[in-house]
């Protein structure tokens, strides 16, 4: 068997009509557009667009949202396609494999593990950065001990104490995971709640907001290009062509998820028809709140805030300093962070589950990791291993590690994808497609530009840890994944 042998189309098929065996159909239209608004809607909304605002284009950053939102866009039409095409589990591994080959399969599952169980572990760092603020001042009771929510490489700015363990980051991720084992419907309900509070908020900041707009914040709307050196003494494209390039590749990681509900296309109860609404129902719904969350946070408060009392917390802060009468809007704040972080979290661990339970009926990986319950029908042994390895890292690594590989790893998916769509319009072009991507090859292409042109702007020390994990999914693959793949047999 040589490395680029594809997986036939009619085994991918057989999988997918599997479902007395399989994964168990719970999931509606609209369950899944929940899921995809509850992956996205997250740290990227509260945190990164301040930051963006700050380091790289002003009040521009809502062009930046824009053509964030392009790229993601032309790669969802490509993903609606082959979800509704490949019912199947394990997302962009899945597709590659049809099109790409074995060895490009393993290079794209091994690359979705930085966009969901790296991204996991980061968000729940954050959110237990976030579960301080709750207690102090929204409950205005004790924090959690220093030591006791960061990582032993961490140390507190006085220098008196040192972090032993983040255990509200475990705990977080610990719950999650125990909840994706019970059933994938009960995750969908819990999150569909978080999503409607969350959102809610969110529209509460765009209304509220909107009076307390200074226009003279919003001009001039695309700055003039310069450079800008943050406090950490890097230096950022700052306004013009490349400020609003740089905010995208920022903010980009607000939209990382809406591509996790296709990694349940086997748990849904009419995929073909389902995932399309939910892939670019979630898309829309997001871009949408994007852009005017960003246009009037940035009306509120000038740059120079963002730059300086800004941090994580700028939303907060701004709320608090410039919209008089509404510090209980930004406590809601802080509880909708929580909220938005748990439910990102929920939907990453579910992907990253379904992408592993994929692998392993490939032969790929274990066995283990597609043992399905004998109850809940889901893979309880993958979410068992990706609890410990996720919760070990949220544990005991400082959340800023990772930076940008999960934006980064996630664009790679996104360029495989688009390929994807071409290479199958030309190998199966009479495949049954209930929805198809128009104007192919054009929108795929299109779609590897805008993602490529996104990854130029995250820097070559991103390269290079990249290319560090995949030289390590080299050393596994060669291993063990090549010698007991289930394609050699056929």
């Amino acid at each position: 068997m040589g490395l680029f042998t594809k997986k036939p189309m009619h085994l991918l098929l057989e999988e997918a009509g599997d479902s007395g065996k399989g994964l168990k159909r719970t999931l509606s239209a609209g369950a899944l557009v929940a899921l995809g608004v509850g992956a996205i809607i997250g740290a990227g909304l509260f945190v990164r667009t301040a930051a963006a605002a700050a380091q790289n284009a002003g009040p521009s950053v809502t062009i930046g949202f824009i053509v964030a939102a392009i790229g993601c866009a032309l790669a969802g039409l490509c993903y609606a396609e082959l979800s509704s095409s490949i019912p199947i589990s394990g997302s962009a591994y899945t597709y590659t494999y049809a099109t790409m080959g074995e060895l490009m399969a393993w290079v794209i599952g091994w690359d979705l593990v930085l966009e969901y169980a790296v991204g996991a572990a980061t968000v729940g760092i954050a959110w237990s950065e976030y579960l301080n603020k709750l207690l102090v001042e929204v409950l205005h009771i004790s924090p959690i001990p220093y030591e006791w929510c960061h990582s032993p490489f961490q140390s507190h700015p006085d220098g008196t104490v040192n972090g032993i363990m983040n255990l509200p980051a475990l705990f977080i991720v610990g719950v999650l995971s125990l909840l994706l084992i019970k059933g994938t419907s009960e995750s969908a309900f819990v999150n569909g709640v978080i999503v409607i509070t969350k959102v809610a908020i969110v529209i509460l900041i765009i209304v509220l907001g909107w009076n307390f707009i200074h226009e003279a914040n919003h001009h001039p709307y695309i700055p003039v290009a310069t450079t800008y050196v943050d406090h950490a003494g890097i230096s950022h494209n700052f306004g013009g062509f490349w400020g609003v390039i740089g905010a995208a590749g920022t903010v980009f990681f607000a939209f990382i998820g809406f591509d996790a509900v296709s990694t349940a296309a086997q748990e849904t109860k009419n995929p073909k028809t389902a995932m399309p609404i939910g892939i670019l129902g979630s898309l829309a719904v997001c871009t949408i709140l994007y852009i005017l969350f960003a246009h009037v946070l940035t009306g509120i408060a000038p740059v120079e805030f963002f730059r300086t009392k800004g941090g994580e917390a700028s939303v907060v802060a701004a709320i608090s300093e410039y919209m008089t009468g509404y510090d209980w809007l930004a406590k809601l704040v802080t509880v909708a962070i929580l909220a938005g972080f748990s439910s990102v979290i929920l939907v990453m661990l579910l992907g990253q589950s379904r992408v592993f339970y994929s692998m392993s009926k490939d032969g790929l990986l274990p066995k283990m990791f597609s043992d399905l319950h004998p109850k809940f029908k889901t893979p309880y042994k993958a979410n068992l291993v990706i609890l410990v390895i996720v919760g070990l890292f949220a544990a005991f690594i400082p959340g800023d590690v990772v930076g940008d590989m999960t934006s980064i790893g996630t664009l790679f998916a996104f360029m495989l994808v688009c390929i994807a769509v071409i290479i199958l319009r030309k190998t199966d072009p009479d495949l049954p497609r209930q929805f198809k991507t128009p104007w192919v090859p054009l929108i795929p292409i299109l779609g590897v530009a805008a993602c490529g042109l996104m990854i130029l702007g995250l820097g070559w020390t991103n390269w290079l840890r990249l290319f560090g994990w995949l030289a390590l999914g080299f050393i596994i693959y060669f291993g063990y994944s090549k010698k007991h793949s289930h394609l050699k047999d056929k």
